[in-house]
């Protein structure tokens, strides 16, 4: 019979979220929290009654009381589902006092894997673990993976940490870090499933190994929903049956938008903006090209007029270009200082002796005062 359970990691409880207003970051770290309530019904879904997580279930080694003892009672509370826990780089076994206090509190439901010996879950399953001993081992952790287990048993790897690619001399490490575990671990090891975290975008690295993400997203880097990966493993050698499973309460959106004159700016947010539940999702707008005054006008009122819709805003409109013809600036005024001032600024924004930094500030403080000047006159 096949045996089932749901691959999750880098849930990053009690993350502060610092750079973001108070409104959202509250609901930021709410979300956060309600992770373990999503994970543990996408495991149900499943038919899967095991969570193994894949470290840096804490986003610090001293998270706050109230954040380990509300995570552990959630775990509690979904009694049916069997959770396993792995230090990573985050909240990595140096933290002795966080894992003393985890064995202290844990609940029956809870076991934590602070050693690399392997582990037997049920029936013949084993968990290879490789904990994270410190925020940067400096070396593969992963080799104790190649541990002895009961000959016929369904063998699980458990790490966290960042995979070598060869093939660009580069790595998938979500902190900048070195690559430490080689993608052949699974091969090497001997393993069915190799189930790593750190990257926090669902990842597929080899045949039997993956990152699963992180169930609710901390960030733009990775634009994908917060999920976990149901996985299915018949018999030892058999391939892996991965599922990924959506978890995430939260929607980062790192949007571009190239703007021409013309384009009809309503139909084209209303395209890429998601349509419902805006209050769920957050965006990060970048918008280049080039637009006539009237135009980036208007384009600044749709943007406004958009961003009380969404949990959080910001667009960016520092590489927009504005297209100015002396007659636009008789919309700002005829004569006088504003029409002075108006002047010096197209001049100074088609001026090649100046920098294109100070031409494109120059750019945005004439379409500033354009949009200023309609205000008024409305």
């Amino acid at each position: 019979m096949a045996f089932s359970f749901l691959h999750a990691s880098d849930l990053h409880l009690g993350k502060p979220f610092g750079g973001y207003p108070e409104a959202i970051r509250n609901r930021l770290r709410e979300a956060r929290h309600g992770a373990i309530a999503a994970l543990a019904t996408a495991a149900r879904s499943g038919r899967a009654r095991h969570v193994l997580l894949a470290g840096d279930t804490f986003d610090a080694e001293t998270p706050a009381p109230e954040t380990l003892r509300q995570a552990l009672s959630a775990m509690a509370e979904e009694s049916d589902i069997a959770w396993t826990l792995l230090p990573g780089n985050h909240d990595s076994l140096a933290a002795t006092e966080l894992w003393r206090r985890i064995a202290t509190e844990a609940p029956e439901n809870l076991r934590v894997l602070t050693t690399p010996d392997p582990i037997a879950l049920s029936g013949g399953v084993y968990v290879l673990p490789a904990p994270c001993t410190q925020r940067r081992p400096g070396r593969d952790l992963t080799e104790a993976m190649s541990a002895p287990t009961p000959e016929g048993a369904v063998r699980i790897g458990l790490g966290h940490g960042a995979i070598t690619d060869f093939s660009g001399g580069e790595s998938l490490a979500e902190e900048g870090g070195a690559g430490i575990i080689p993608p052949d671990r699974a091969t090497r090891s001997g393993l069915d499933y190799l189930a790593l975290g750190d990257w926090h975008g669902q990842m597929q690295v080899g045949p039997r190994t993956w990152y699963s993400g992180t169930p609710e997203p901390d960030g733009f880097k990775h634009d994908l929903a917060g999920g976990a990966l149901l996985v299915s493993l018949d018999r030892p050698g058999d391939p892996p049956d991965v599922t990924p499973m959506e978890t995430g309460h939260l929607r980062w959106h790192g949007l571009s938008l190239e703007m021409l004159p013309g384009e009809d700016t309503t139909a084209l947010l209303d395209l890429m903006l998601p349509g419902s539940r805006r209050r769920n999702h957050l965006v990060k707008l970048v918008i280049s090209g080039r637009l006539p005054l009237a135009e980036r006008a208007a384009l600044e009122a749709e943007l406004a007029r958009l961003a009380p819709e969404f949990g959080w805003w910001a667009a960016d409109l520092s590489r927009l270009g504005v297209e100015a013809l002396p007659e636009d600036l008789d919309q700002i005024d005829r004569a006088g200082a504003l029409r002075q001032a108006a002047e010096v600024l197209l001049a100074e924004s088609g001026d090649l002796a100046l920098s294109q930094a100070d031409r494109d500030v120059a750019a945005r403080a004439l379409a500033r005062l354009y949009a200023l000047s309609q205000e008024v006159q409305a």
